[in-house]
């Protein structure tokens, strides 16, 4: 199932990395901000449309290497700390600082 139906039929290659992560960072900052607040149903939702932009952002055929890793390891540390055992030291503060910093970038045009 499609949560983002326009962006998966082209709307998301036509956003920078900078965009896309950032956007992806929105649905990451909404979803800990769900768990934090006990509502599993807005978490759940929340989550499955972060997995889906950054499964957009995978499958984009502009990235390559090394940005695809960037961008996979990114899913993977959300993932871990998310729904995992949080093996890689994650925060919501870390993962705020981070997808922040696309989202300030993409602002600034980038």
């Amino acid at each position: 199932m499609t949560l983002h139906r326009s962006l998966a039929d082209g709307g998301w290659a036509r956003l920078t990395v900078c965009e896309q992560l950032g956007n992806v960072g929105s649905e990451v900052g909404r979803a800990i901000r769900a768990r934090a607040a006990g509502n599993d149903a807005r978490f759940v939702a929340a989550f499955g449309r972060a997995m889906e932009l950054f499964d957009l952002s995978l499958t984009d055929p502009r990235w390559k290497y090394p940005r695809l890793r960037e961008i996979a390891r990114a899913r993977e540390i959300t993932c871990d700390f998310l729904v995992g055992d949080n093996e890689f030291g994650a925060t919501a503060e870390s993962l705020d600082r981070y997808f922040l910093a696309f989202a300030v970038a993409a602002r600034a045009g980038w």
